[in-house]
């Protein structure tokens, strides 16, 4: 009961974007330079992406962690949720300050990532510990070609992007150590599919 109200609770914090980071934003400090309409756009359209891909990232941990036979598995998704909810609120607050907004799909990511999670939790824990490795690898993959396109004078957003970066690769990383089993290819062939869709829609709506 207590983890089903922890899940609620968090549900409600990422849709509701009362999400609040308990680290620092990696933004404050950065000395931004000065960005024209194209980039401005181009910025909160990647922003977006990103803010979206943690609505989802939250949705997966959850389901995975609601149906999971291990305490020690859930402590380690609930931790690595705390990590996201952070990402989710720095991103947030970017795209606030340049003007935009968060994706009007983000409840739908949210359903479906859950769906997700509870699937693959329910499976094993190994299987449930491959789509964390799988899906923090795209997402590491993902931000760094953000970086490659982010302006450079928009060194606001390349600096949460950067830390989220490093932090995707240590839940990989974790998930490994945790004896993750790797993901079928025509899974993980769907799951880029999919990814590929949230993007160019979170992108726009």
């Amino acid at each position: 009961m207590d983890h089903l109200i922890l899940n609620f609770d968090r549900a409600v914090r990422t849709l509701s974007g009362a999400a609040t980071a308990r680290r620092a934003n990696p933004a404050f400090g950065a000395a931004a330079g000065a960005l024209t309409d194209a980039e401005r756009s181009l910025a909160v359209g990647l922003m977006r992406v990103n803010h979206a891909g943690e609505v989802a990232a939250q949705a997966l941990y959850q389901g995975q962690a609601l149906v999971s036979r291990s305490p020690g598995l859930r402590e380690k998704l609930d931790q690595a949720a705390d990590e996201e909810l952070d990402h989710l609120a720095w991103t947030r607050e970017r795209i606030h300050d340049l003007g935009g907004r968060t994706s009007l799909l983000d409840p739908l990511w949210y359903a479906g990532a859950f769906a997700i999670g509870v699937v693959a939790g329910a499976l094993s824990d190994e299987t449930s510990l491959g789509f964390l490795q799988a899906t923090e690898e795209q997402v590491e993959a993902h931000l760094a070609s953000h970086l490659d396109e982010l302006p450079a004078a928009d060194t606001a957003s390349r600096a949460i992007v950067e830390q989220m970066k490093q932090d995707e690769a240590s839940h990989a990383q974790t998930a490994r150590t945790l004896g993750a089993r790797p993901l079928p290819l025509p899974v993980q062939a769907a799951m880029k599919l999919s990814s590929r869709v949230m993007t160019s829609l979170a992108a726009k709506i």
